[in-house]
């Protein structure tokens, strides 16, 4: 039996019913002594069930006289009302040029960093600063704005699952490199930040939005931030619980998103039956194999250094592998390989050569190098003998053994997982709020069976076939682990 899901956080204030537009926030600041500015706009299009995704400063599309246009309007919004502080005025901008107001956010947004990098204005501190009665230290005309900013929510949710909510605890949780800090000046070359507030060993709970963390960056241009925000994601460990990780890589990586082609309908648009694995694009998927097979070259090496090995015994490592990249149901890959190591490690493979130098360690996850003379950021690690390799959003799961280990391999019988058809499965890990059956009843298609509460969100789950209720395995109010059974029917 598998249940359907219904989320009661899908639709806010009837929002479904408008058509799809661009949802631009012009960031405004006002004193106590009648001064009010503009601090340019955001977009924040990228949306998914009405929530924020991927925010970037300035918007794209936008000409000098649409955004001046925009940015006075909010201004007079801000002045009309008397307001004072730091805010943002929302507005619904279509294909024409035409924008129009829709709400006014009296707070800090989320994304505000965005508008920090591009304006190197400090806004918590101009927040205080007017609180206390101080004036505005600068007029219009000399508000800065240089470069370009993007900033993706990395949330505690399974891309592959729906997007459901992942708690549990950070075993891993490694950000990239940060050469950004809140209320520092902006490097002259841009730059990667981290805005969170978790740490390796602390504990996602159920109880709060799944945000762990906001990753920004600053670049020359828009096309200079997408690539520094998908080298940043690529060194983005976390290790515990599932992220949207390989979803924003998938989303950076899209035509569309690169053309600046999207509005609030983009991931309902491309993504509309889900997220899966091969949604995520990759430019080269050889390159993770050729990454596997130089982690294998790397174990090997440290292998053959033991010491103690007798005179003309001593371990040779061969040239001559099978890559083996796991697919679904044992439908495995075979990809013959030819490594040698000669200071870098060559990786030959369907005829393309790889010329691998790693700065990685084995109990690391992060690597860094390059290949054919191109810096790379991945992440490698090995469990058992499957080498997990991920890099731009993309994964695989690979294993590099001899010709006559892979022939072996080929004719293994592939044990099928355990039949759980019957059991209706917790999908998320979450508080079983309510339980709508009991044992004996029948249920039908369509039928409610129980509610699953996760990360402020309701889940409804539903009967997606007729059936009968033989048994209860969890109780109201039990806190539920991924996957973990619910009831048995009969």
């Amino acid at each position: 039996m598998i249940a359907s899901i219904q989320s009661r956080r899908d639709s806010v204030f009837g929002r479904e019913r408008i058509r799809p537009s661009c949802d631009r926030g012009c960031s405004v600041g006002a004193d106590t002594l009648g001064g009010a500015v503009y601090l340019f706009e955001r977009d924040c299009s990228v949306q998914r069930r009405h929530q924020k995704v991927l925010e970037e400063a300035p918007a794209p599309g936008m000409t000098l006289e649409r955004r001046r246009a925009m940015g006075e309007a909010a201004v007079a919004a801000a002045r009309a009302v008397g307001y004072v502080g730091a805010g943002t005025v929302e507005f619904i901008a279509d294909q024409g040029g035409g924008f129009y107001f829709m709400e006014m956010n009296t707070r800090l947004q989320v994304e505000h960093p965005v508008t920090e990098c591009i304006t190197g204005v400090d806004l918590v501190e101009q927040m205080i600063r007017v609180a206390a009665g101080e004036k505005l230290p600068f007029a219009q005309d000399q508000v800065p704005r240089h470069g370009w900013a993007m900033e993706c929510r990395i949330n505690a949710e399974d891309p592959f699952r729906n997007f459901l909510p992942s708690t549990g605890r950070l075993v891993r949780y490694l950000p990239p490199p940060v050469t950004m800090e809140a209320a520092q000046p902006v490097p002259e070359g841009g730059g990667v930040r981290v805005d969170t507030g978790v740490y390796e060993g602390g504990e996602i709970p159920m109880y709060y939005d799944s945000m762990i963390a906001k990753l920004v960056v600053h670049g020359f241009d828009r096309g200079d931030a997408i690539r520094r925000m998908r080298e940043a994601l690529n060194g983005f460990v976390i290790r515990g619980v599932s992220s949207n990780i390989p979803f924003q890589a998938a989303l950076l990586a899209h035509p569309k998103f690169v053309a600046g082609d999207f509005n609030t309908g983009f991931i309902a648009e491309h993504y509309g039956k889900g997220f899966r694995a091969q949604d995520v694009p990759h430019e080269d998927p050889d390159f993770l194999v050729a990454l596997s097979a130089a982690a294998y070259r790397r174990y090997r090496e440290r292998a053959g250094r033991i010491t103690g090995q007798l005179p003309g015994y001593e371990a040779k490592i061969g040239e001559e592998f099978v890559a083996i990249v796991k697919g679904e149901a044992g439908m495995h890959d075979y990809v013959p390989v030819r490594i040698r190591a000669d200071g870098a490690i060559t990786v030959e493979l369907r005829g393309k050569t790889y010329a691998i130098t790693q700065d990685w360690t084995f109990s690391g996850i992060r690597a860094g190098g390059s290949c054919n003379g191109r810096p790379f950021t991945a992440q490698i690690e090995r469990t058992g003998m499957w080498t997990h390799v991920a890099h731009n959003g993309r994964r695989i799961d690979a294993m590099v053994l001899s010709a006559r280990a892979a022939d072996l391999l080929r004719v293994m019988l592939f044990k099928a997982p355990a039949d759980m058809s019957k059991f209706l499965l917790s999908p998320m890990p979450g508080m079983l709020v309510d339980v709508a059956v009991q044992p004996g009843q029948k249920v039908l298609a369509g039928e409610r069976l129980a509610v699953i509460e996760a990360m402020k969100m309701e889940n409804v789950l539903f009967a997606t076939q007729d059936g009968l209720v033989e048994e209860m395995l969890a109780n109201k109010g039990e806190s539920l682990a991924v996957d973990q059974p619910i009831l048995r029917f009969a």
